[in-house]
């Protein structure tokens, strides 16, 4: 294990043309102090997790010293905003401190997020508050834990700087890694400004960084397309079958990874409801949890938009059509994704015609009923073939008894069928069907008593949610269902 001394840099995005970043410092916040480590994210870059807890660690992670290796940038790139083109974004609160090469030579972008004002500031004071902090912090590692890619967090930090939001809070700061934070919007940015040359700077990098297999294609930057095409239709597939509504799928919030970025007002479904809205500054519900599949293909449009120039120099409508073919493949990949999910969250192993009517039923069902999500699922893998349907304490769960009845004999048939074994389907089932999620109510418990200057709360669901798919003993209680008053928390974008 190494310490923050021993970690190796390579800092490559920093060392591309201005027009890419913006090169800045760290404002460093008053009193700031160590709140929470992630060991699993150290780990990937083989650093002690141990030795950030040290004084000169915690102010070269913090901003508040100089760290020899890093060369801070702050990202330039645009972005579609609720459906409206924004000239111009960029990181307006965070920065690339560096990229660290870990010895299997994998990268890893350090970006702290709250770091203080950047020439994309805009009217912003380029700070993040403890609630939005440990919001993020939390859900990444939440993410990671459910088996959905995304960016990590490896620490995170609080101080005595006071920053007024819809109230006077305490200033956070987050490091976050990735393999790379460049997004839909990076490419738009260049676009929109017929920057060609840069653009293609652009695509070059993001495939001899992140993708150096496709360089052989015949058109490299069509597969690149071709390829964010299927991670997305991957991701939303996924953020379908665990309930997660990320709230402001924004273009320049979308990876070209296809990792889950920007966690600000997201939420996870308590009560199965299709039209869920975790934004409440979402008032038209653009970014419900039922439309996140249409806009990853929205959002994915304007991405092939700003590639065309890549496509074909001489031929306009050869660069249209090739873009449309890859974005072609966007609703089977997510249709197949999904189907498959659906599937394994019912415990089936074969793929028949009837399946996907099978579960749209139960989901009705769940709505019609404000059934827990979560907690339907995990349950549904105890369910007996040879309990008889009326016999079985989910349907309790249901206002339509009867109907749940009815499907439910339906199902035990399909189980037959293809001569299931309860405890083999019972394991499959929960390894796909988490006990414990990031639910509004358990994360905002963690801020209010993270807001009295204890953090235990953060370090137990950090623990908890890093392996969510296995009963915990003594963790039950994380596990039920938000009492009425995390029922209806509003989350906005400054949570």
């Amino acid at each position: 294990m190494k310490t923050l001394d021993q970690l190796r840099f390579d800092n490559t995005y920093a060392r591309l043309p201005g027009a890419f970043h913006a090169r800045v410092q760290p404002t460093p916040l008053q009193d700031v102090h160590l709140v929470s480590i992630s060991e699993r994210a150290a780990a990937l870059l083989e650093l002690d997790p141990h030795s950030i807890r040290v004084n000169g660690a915690v102010a070269r992670l913090s901003g508040s010293a100089e760290w020899p290796g890093t060369e801070p940038v702050a990202m330039c790139y645009a972005g579609h905003q609720f459906g409206h083109y924004v000239p111009q974004l960029g990181d307006g609160r965070a920065m690339i401190l560096g990229e660290v090469v870990n010895d299997a030579g994998e990268r890893w972008e350090l970006q702290l997020k709250g770091a203080g004002l950047t020439p994309f500031s805009r009217d912003g004071d380029g700070r993040a508050v403890l609630r939005s902090t440990i919001r993020e912090y939390l859900c990444s590692e939440a993410m990671h834990g459910l088996g959905i890619p995304t960016t990590r967090a490896l620490c995170m930090f609080n101080s005595a700087e006071e920053i007024y939001r819809e109230r006077i809070e305490s200033g956070a700061l987050l490091v976050r890694m990735a393999p790379s934070h460049v997004r839909f919007g990076s490419f738009e940015v260049f676009f929109y400004r017929q920057q060609y040359a840069a653009l293609k700077d652009l695509a070059d990098y993001v495939i001899d960084h992140n993708y150096p297999q496709l360089r052989e294609q015949p058109q490299p930057y069509l597969a690149l397309l071709t390829e964010v095409v299927e991670r997305t239709a991957r991701l939303m597939a996924q953020w379908q079958l665990v309930g997660f509504a990320h709230g402001v799928m924004n273009t320049d919030n979308m990876s070209i990874l296809g990792l889950t970025l920007d966690y600000g007002p997201f939420g996870f479904l308590d009560a199965y409801d299709p039209g869920f809205i975790c934004n409440h500054s979402d008032y038209r519900g653009r970014y419900a949890f039922d439309q996140q599949p249409s806009i990853g293909l929205w959002n994915l449009t304007c991405l092939a938009q700003a590639m065309l120039p890549l496509f074909d120099d001489d031929n306009g409508e050869a660069a249209v059509e090739m873009a449309k073919a890859a974005l072609a493949g966007y609703e089977p990949a997510i249709a197949q994704h999904y189907a498959q999910g659906l599937r394994a969250k019912l415990g089936l192993i074969d793929e028949r015609d009837d399946d996907q009517n099978l579960a749209q039923r139960l989901l009705d069902l769940m709505a019609g009923s404000g059934v827990d999500y979560t907690n339907l699922f995990r349950d549904l893998s105890g369910l007996a073939r040879d309990v008889p349907a009326d016999d079985i304490s989910l349907r309790d769960r249901f206002i339509d008894r009867e109907a749940f009845d009815a499907w439910a004999r339906d199902y035990r048939a399909r189980l037959e069928a293809e001569s299931s074994e309860d405890s083999a389907r019972r394991e499959r089932m929960n390894r796909v069907n988490p006990r414990y999620i990031l639910r509004n109510y358990l994360a905002q418990h963690a801020i209010a008593q993270a807001e009295q200057g204890d953090y235990a709360e953060v370090d137990r669901l950090l623990n908890l949610l890093a392996t969510p798919y296995e009963d915990q003993p003594g963790m039950q209680a994380y596990a039920t269902e938000p009492p009425d008053w995390g029922r209806h928390l509003e989350i906005s974008c400054s949570s």
